[in-house]
């Protein structure tokens, strides 16, 4: 079949614009073969429950499920009452750019609070862990951090283990948003669960679309006790999978050995070697590169010269989202690089 784009040609857009790793298709052709029961009884699913207990504890239990925005609103339905709220940053994506599914779909109140960095702290948590007992107030239930967090900065194990801390004496649930958890633990020099499971988490999101997936995430439950309806909650919110093998393929080929690793780490890699290259150039970083993001102060000039070869996001403050992906090359950011700094000399 003819390809409908030119397969040579990456973007700073977002890590979800990268293909499949080639590893993860042969995961998808090795797991096509034959039959295997539905629903998650199948080989596969099962291995993958071996793997992620390997990652996060003897006590984890993986749900896989078709994106990010599914196991975010599943993970948190499933740890709250009716009458619960959640606690985030201003910036989350559950907050932002998830066009109100967690309201929607799961009748959550959101209680979002202004963070520098994009990092909540316990101080920043008590904005709005008040009025418990008080019937015409939505309860808080969980906080909700992202984990690297939107503007690509890292939370580390002692800063995750405090807010967890802070949030179970408190009473409520600590979830994170783990899209990018592996570029977090790549950037720490950590294994997952440092950041997970040893510091008080109850519930994660697992990303694996930004990291070289083609269509899997998963919700992976660390307490026990903590989101007992998910058996049920997960095919009420439309993220069952009949042939689930082919979702839990995917993760068993990135977290099975060290391939999660090895893409966030290029990753990062190649955000580090893009934000020196700007710095040096001249251009402002809003926040430290510290995972696969870079976030620069551009002129509109400047910027409109880029888009005419590369894509990347508008974001907030006069600033534009540059990310890189498990298949970004050197090549690609240096010419990405080069183009900036003709840019800037035209439009001094």
């Amino acid at each position: 079949m003819t390809s409908l784009h030119d397969t040579t040609h990456r973007d700073f857009a977002s890590d979800n614009y990268a293909g499949a790793h080639p590893e993860v298709m042969a995961a998808l052709v090795a797991a096509n073969g034959g039959h295997q029961t539905s629903y998650g009884a199948d080989a596969w699913t099962a291995r993958l429950q071996e793997v992620v207990r390997g990652h996060f504890g003897e006590h984890a239990e993986a749900f896989p499920v078709f994106n990010g925005t599914g196991a975010n609103v599943l993970s948190l339905q499933a740890v709250l009452p009716p009458w619960g709220a959640v606690i985030c940053t201003s910036d989350a994506h559950i907050h932002t750019d998830e066009n109100g599914a967690p309201e929607r779909v799961a009748g959550i109140k959101l209680l979002p609070v202004p963070a520098p960095e994009g990092k909540l702290t316990p101080e920043l948590l008590d904005r709005e862990a008040w009025g418990f007992g008080d019937e015409h107030r939505a309860q808080p239930g969980v906080v909700s951090l992202t984990e690297s967090t939107e503007v690509g900065t890292v939370y580390t194990p002692d800063e995750i283990r405090a807010i967890a801390s802070h949030a179970h004496d408190l009473g409520l649930r600590v979830h994170v948003d783990g899209a990018r958890l592996a570029n977090a633990a790549a950037a720490l020099g950590v294994p997952l669960r440092a950041l997970t499971t040893d510091v008080g988490v109850d519930v994660v999101s697992l990303g694996g679309t930004k990291n070289g997936l083609l269509f899997a995430e998963a919700v992976v439950v660390l307490q026990p006790d903590a989101a007992p309806g998910m058996t049920y909650l997960r095919k009420m919110d439309m993220q069952l999978a009949s042939k689930m093998r082919f979702l839990s393929a995917q993760l068993v080929a990135l977290f099975e050995g060290d391939l999660w690793l090895r893409s966030a780490a290029h990753a990062n890699a190649m955000a580090a070697r893009l934000a020196e290259g700007l710095t040096g150039a001249g251009v402002e970083l809003l926040h430290p590169a510290q995972a696969n993001g870079v976030f620069a102060h551009l002129t509109p000039a400047v910027a409109d010269e880029l888009r005419r070869t590369w894509k990347f996001y508008d974001w907030a403050h006069g600033t534009v989202r540059l990310m890189c992906a498990f298949d970004t090359t050197e090549q690609d950011v240096d010419d990405f690089l080069a183009a900036t700094r003709e840019a800037l000399t035209a439009h001094v």
